[in-house]
This record gives structure tokens, sequence and C-alpha cells, in this order.
């Protein structure tokens, strides 16, 4: 059976394995923390260091923190063998920076999540490079696959991608803050306010994916002429919400280039 190990049972480690754990994923699965507690509530055999972990898994799942994530490497490294696969979702982390902290060839497939993955609910890219089977690929986005849904991009677009899934939800929240001020300003519940805008959320999702029409038709749906929502539309237009998208995009882009290792 197929030996999988988490360095760091955190919120997202944790969410991972669980997933795995309620799912039909054939893994053995082992999991080291410096936290004793954080290591007793998931669902894996513990390991007592990095380096153990290492010895006894082909797959090591890398869920620490990017600012400590050399220190760990640099401990792991001689129990790295040519086998070892690395899966990491430490943002900004590159395969180049792994590969610079164990061996020149390790195998390295790059994940970029979304906190959505601890309802089981996750959006995560995925990418690897020639040194990686398409075996070994497959299992690992096996492995993400159990908390959501992922889609495979080019390993030279990983940071470009992080707004689209990974900062995203912020995105969205502040966007419904919106709805739900304009709500109370207006003598609407708050609470009843949020929950009609939730819904709508998971609706509107679900038209854009499983509908079969295009973002602007579905606009168009809504929008009956000189109708309400149009009204609506035209101040959006007016203050042009899609070029401020387009703004946030490319200034998370630029930061995830900054802090990229």
């Amino acid at each position: 059976m197929v030996k999988l190990g988490f360095l760091g049972a955190g919120n997202m480690g944790s969410a991972i394995m669980k997933g795995i754990a309620k799912g039909s994923l054939d893994a053995d699965v082992y999991a080291y923390d410096k936290d004793p507690d954080k290591l007793a509530a998931v669902p894996a055999k513990p390991c007592k260091s990095e380096a153990e972990l290492v010895s006894v898994c082909k797959y090591v799942l890398l869920a620490v923190k990017p600012q400590v994530l050399g220190d760990v490497l640099d401990a792991l490294r001689p129990s790295v063998t040519k086998d070892t696969v690395f899966i990491s979702i430490c943002a900004g982390i590159s395969e180049t920076f792994i590969r610079s902290r164990t061996i020149p060839d390790a195998k390295v497939v790059l994940v970029m999540p979304n906190t959505p993955m601890m309802l089981g609910m996750g959006a995560s890219a995925v990418s690897t490079d020639e040194k990686t089977s398409e075996e070994e690929f497959a299992f690992a986005k096996s492995v993400i696959g159990s908390c959501g849904i992922v889609e495979t991009i080019p390993i030279n677009k990983m940071k470009e991608i992080i707004c689209i899934n990974g900062s995203s939800p912020a995105f969205i929240y502040l966007f419904a803050k919106g709805f739900v001020d304009y709500a109370e300003a207006n003598g609407i519940d708050g609470g009843a306010a949020l929950r009609l805008f939730a819904a709508t959320l998971k609706g509107s999702a679900e038209m854009l994916t499983g509908s079969g029409m295009t973002v602007d038709q579905l606009i168009k749906q809504v929008s009956s002429p000189g109708g309400t929502t149009i009204a609506g539309l035209d101040k959006l237009y007016e203050g042009k919400l899609t070029d401020d998208v387009n703004a946030a995009c490319a200034a998370c882009t630029r930061r995830a280039y900054e802090l990229s290792q």
C-alpha cells in the first residue's frame, strides 16, 4: 500500500487527512507535527520526526508555514531519495527551492489550495514537471481531490493562479460584506441577508458550471430590459468593477513574485 506522510497537522493538513479518511484513497497515512496535540487530533499514524516520516513514506505532503519550510527540509534532507515525491501546499514555494534544500532531482508537485478545503469544498490548482511520473502525479491529485476539485495548470503559472482560487475567497467575502452592510443600513436583519446572499452564491456557482451558458448569457438571463438588475449593473459598469477585479488580481500576482522562494 502507498505510504503518504504529512509534515504539518494544521488547518489545511488536517483537512486533507480528514478528507482522505472519509474517502476511498488506498494509502497508509502518517503525520508529524511539533505540536503533539495537533498530531493526536488527526487520522494518521504519528512519527517522531521529519526524518522518520520521510524514511517511511514515498509521498510527503508539505503543510507547514512557508517561512519555516527551509529548516524543515534541512532536517529531512538525509532521508530523501530519488523516489520521494513532495506535494507542497506552501504558498510561494517553488520546486527550485525544494530541490535546493533536498536533492537536485527531487520530484515535486505544487498545489495552490484554498480555505474551503476545510469544509471538503476546496478548489485546488496543481502542477508538476517531467521529473514526476504520470502515475505519481495522478496519486498526488487524488490526495488533494479528497477535499474538493482539482485543476492542472502549467508549473510556470502557479503564481498567476493564486488570485483565481487561493485569494479569491477573501475577495468574495468582501463583496458579500457590501450586500450585508446595505441590508442592515436599510433595516433588514444582517443574518437573514447573509444567508440569502450565501445561498445565492452557491446557486450562481452551480449555474456557472452546470447551465451550459456563458457568463455573459447568464448575466443577460437575470437582466430584464429597463428592470432593477440593469439599473444596478449600470452602476457596477460605471464603477469599472471588472477593471478593479483585474487590478486586484495583478496586485496579488505581483506580491506572489515578490514573496516567492
